[in-house]
């Protein structure tokens, strides 16, 4: 063992796959565990594909004590945990709340109760969200992590505040815990070697999935949710990160938090581009860099979404090392070859 073994909770997800990636090449022993719930035990053939290695894994229910409890028995050693597994779609948080507040909150809590158990120090990074901002003042824009934490606009964002609380009392409560958390804003893309990206279950909650497969063919046509918001075309704004570099500041919070010698034991970062793109301009950005039409419409806004909010992402890039620089545009072509290899198309 290089650096330590660090547990990924949510390991065969979008974000979850890619960060284990990120791991084993900077050094890192990986177990990986996911019920498959909102995932595809393919992603995990595709990270042990790029990095040429077995990688640990174990399938079961994060939110089940029980069967989780296995996962540190069988690892004593786990110095860190990465936690991914919740579900994240804001329009079904807000039709199915109490999924959400039951799978989001106990995973949380039986993650944080194993951690701290035998009194080993130990790290949780928590997948944060902007969503904690909730609705942001225009005058707050971009976003710091100083900005103050609103009532969420949905049940989803409200997991995600509720969360930061418990992990902020337990750092308190246990001085053996460190915790790191991550606001981040709108992964999207796909590893460049196109065998893992984003594979949504079902008709895609996410924007960029939606465009893909509208482009492939698989939806009729993208609806754009809302086109009289006060931006300059109407349109949702949003601050896009590339889900590879985001991965890379998951390994920079993991790499922090095991070499510094406590007195931070509760940080967050915000992890965003510092940039904000319309729903709009991501779809003619997408269409001018695949060289790909994209029948599109719009429809009636949804509901809890945020009518613009981007990252000021400074904090991350002076403490963490860390910056998401990669192009949109190469974003989004990663994004459509990944979605040509899922169809077959050449």
């Amino acid at each position: 063992m290089e650096k330590g073994r660090v547990l990924v909770t949510g390991a065969a997800g979008y974000i979850g796959s890619h960060t284990v990636v990120e791991l084993v090449n900077a050094g890192y022993e990986v177990i990986g565990v996911d019920n498959f719930s909102n995932s595809s035990p393919d992603m995990l053939k595709g990270v042990e594909k790029i990095t040429d290695r077995k990688i640990p894994f174990m399938q079961l229910d994060c939110s089940d004590r029980e069967q989780f409890a296995k996962v540190f028995e069988q690892y004593p050693d786990i110095a860190a945990s990465i936690h991914f597994a919740a579900y994240k779609a804001v329009g079904e948080s807000v039709q199915q709340p109490i999924k959400y507040f039951e799978n989001n909150l106990r995973s949380l809590l039986c993650l944080t109760e194993l951690s701290v158990k035998d009194g080993r120090e130990r790290g949780i990074v928590f997948s944060s969200s902007c969503t904690v901002y909730g609705e942001p003042d225009p005058e707050n824009l971009p976003i710091s992590e100083n900005a103050p934490v609103k009532p969420a606009t949905s049940p989803y964002g409200r997991t995600k505040q509720m969360c930061e609380d418990i992990l902020r009392d337990c750092v308190t409560a246990y001085p053996s815990l460190r915790v790191t958390a991550l606001r981040y804003f709108n992964p999207i893309g796909a590893h460049p070697s196109a065998l893992i990206g984003e594979m949504p279950v079902g008709v895609p909650q996410n924007l960029v999935p939606y465009i893909t497969q509208t482009a492939a063919g698989i939806r009729k046509e993208l609806k754009i949710f809302g086109n009289d918001y006060p931006t300059p075309d109407g349109t949702c704004i949003r601050d896009y990160i590339y889900v590879c570099d985001l991965a890379k500041a998951h390994v920079a919070a993991v790499d922090r938090m095991l070499r510094t010698d406590g007195s931070d034991r509760y940080a967050i970062f915000n992890l965003g581009t510092g940039t904000g793109l319309s729903v709009l301009q991501l779809v003619n950005h997408f269409i001018s860099a695949t060289g790909v039409s994209l029948p599109y419409s719009f429809a009636p806004r949804r509901a809890g979404d945020i009518i613009k909010v981007w990252a000021d992402p400074r904090k991350a890039n002076r403490i963490l090392g860390w910056k998401a620089d990669t192009p949109i545009d190469d974003v989004l072509r990663s994004a459509w070859a990944w979605e040509k290899k899922v169809r077959g198309i050449r």
